[in-house]
């Protein structure tokens, strides 16, 4: 559904209604939550996985505007979800006349890496985990073979 708050339209979303999927085009949108929670998610093979929640006040959508690319991620609402919708002009605006606003998006797109760059860094931990594991598993299935023959 949309309505209007002041002069920006809005969208309501019902609980795990799907707001954007992983790889549709922006159509120029991001978007500000103003009631309510968003999942977002990436697809890694076959599985969702949930990588950030946004509440009232946060910006949904942007990486895909600032790298005029597909979206990155879903976004799910996990509750009832109010956005509002900042066409790409009208956020660019806003980001070029408030410095405090650039900055605070600045901050979350370095925050929003770093926590990419850990979560790469625990895959990575748990992948030479279970190399080790299956090599243990390996030399202690030789041994018994060797015993048994």
């Amino acid at each position: 559904m949309s309505r209007q708050i002041g002069d920006i339209p809005t969208r309501t979303f019902g609980p795990g209604e799907v707001i954007f999927r992983q790889g549709d085009d922006a159509k120029g949108e991001a978007f500000l939550v103003h009631l309510g929670t968003v999942e977002i998610r990436i697809k890694v093979g076959e599985e969702q996985r949930l990588v950030n929640t946004l509440k009232k006040g946060e910006l949904l959508g942007d990486f895909a505007l600032f790298r005029n690319a597909p979206r990155s991620a879903t976004a799910i609402a996990a509750e009832p979800v109010t956005l509002m919708v900042l066409p790409a002009n009208r956020l660019d605006h806003m980001v070029r006349s408030n410095p405090a606003l650039a900055m605070a998006i600045i901050r979350d797109l370095a925050n929003r890496m770093l926590a990419a760059e850990d979560r790469a860094r625990e895959a990575e931990t748990r992948a030479a985990a279970a190399e080790e594991r299956a090599k243990n598993a390996e030399t202690r299935a030789a041994g018994s073979e060797g015993r048994t023959g």
